[in-house]
């Protein structure tokens, strides 16, 4: 936790993102964290629990968008985006490869070198 600030995250909040901020900063799950928060609501702090979280909300800045958008994991889409980028590539050396082995000039070649 050194050198992270808490942040309130909006984007990915649904009142002010401040469970998503306390979540990012504590590296949980954000469904863990509300459901802390309801479940103190319950329990009987309910007072205390709506105080903190808009006090919170109040005084924790937003996160920046630059700082959000770099520890962003890539997403399902973009990982299968990427695999198939290398597997194009890959195709295309194996075309090549398969184009020089079917040709003349391989016939050639290794024929020179039986002799």
């Amino acid at each position: 936790m050194s050198g992270k600030k808490l942040y309130r995250i909006p984007s990915r909040g649904h009142v002010k993102g401040v469970c998503a901020g306390i979540a990012d900063y504590f590296d949980i799950p954000v469904r863990l964290v509300r459901v802390m928060v309801i479940l103190s609501m319950i329990f009987g702090l309910f007072m205390i629990t709506l105080v903190a979280y808009f006090i919170l909300g109040f005084v924790l800045d937003e996160k920046p968008l630059s700082e959000e958008q770099q520890e962003q994991a890539p997403t399902a889409h973009m990982l299968l985006d990427k695999l198939e980028a290398e597997l194009r590539g890959g195709e295309g050396n194996l075309r090549d490869i398969e184009r020089y082995v079917t040709s003349e000039t391989f016939s050639v070649r290794s024929r020179f070198r039986q002799l």
